[in-house]
């Protein structure tokens, strides 16, 4: 996990320690200094990142995306349900007033529920958990007890509702339908802020 960018989002750099394959999840690196970081690890620890995977496309989440593709010729892969949102990449940047250049961002491989990745001996499976926007995904391996929620659930809250397209009370079903019923000691791994587990989540948060 690293976290960048003003809005302290968390990207998270996924590999097979066998086959140095490897997958990048939300690259919203905004910073030359933060993409150079990213670089540096993924050169260091000599991995080939074949996907590029954005569990929605709000802007912190997406604005080192291309770049980092170009860089490694990773396929960026997202709903299509999101698509419009990378399309208005720069109209989002401009909503938010930040001097950051980023063109619209097209995705490259569409990603639906149940789909299935493969990382070495592991697999990632695909959950369309739409609310926090109309595509939200949240990507579970099963092998390593490990959920990436993006913004749909953080520890003690929930994503907010009030962007593009989103919707509380689908949110709420998306959490309830598809998060927590995984394993108790699955850990969710958020798009912003620490990590937690789906059983602390269903006895302390207060929105579920």
């Amino acid at each position: 996990m690293m976290t960048v960018n003003p809005f302290g989002e968390n990207m998270y750099i996924l590999w097979d320690e066998a086959t140095r394959e490897a997958v990048v999840v939300d690259p919203g690196m905004m910073r030359e200094a933060e993409r150079e970081m990213v670089a540096k690890f993924i050169e260091g620890q000599e991995l080939n990142v074949t996907h590029i995977l954005l569990t929605h496309m709000h802007i912190d989440h997406i604005t080192g995306t291309r770049w980092l593709a170009d860089k490694t010729g990773a396929d960026v892969c997202a709903s299509a349900q999101d698509a419009q949102l990378g399309l208005e990449l720069p109209k989002q940047i401009q909503e938010f007033q930040l001097k950051v250049e980023c063109e619209p961002l097209t995705i490259d491989r569409e990603l639906a529920d149940g789909d299935i990745i493969p990382l070495g001996e592991d697999t990632i499976q695909v959950l369309h958990v739409p609310g926090h926007s109309p595509g939200g995904l949240a990507f579970y391996l099963a092998g390593s007890g490990l959920l990436i929620s993006g913004d749909t659930i953080f520890n003690g809250s929930v994503g907010r509702t009030d962007l593009w397209g989103g919707d509380m009370a689908q949110l709420i079903i998306s959490i309830r339908e598809k998060i927590l019923p995984l394993p108790d000691e699955t850990v969710i791994a958020s798009g912003h802020g620490p990590t937690t587990t789906v059983a602390d989540e269903k006895r302390c948060n207060p929105f579920i």
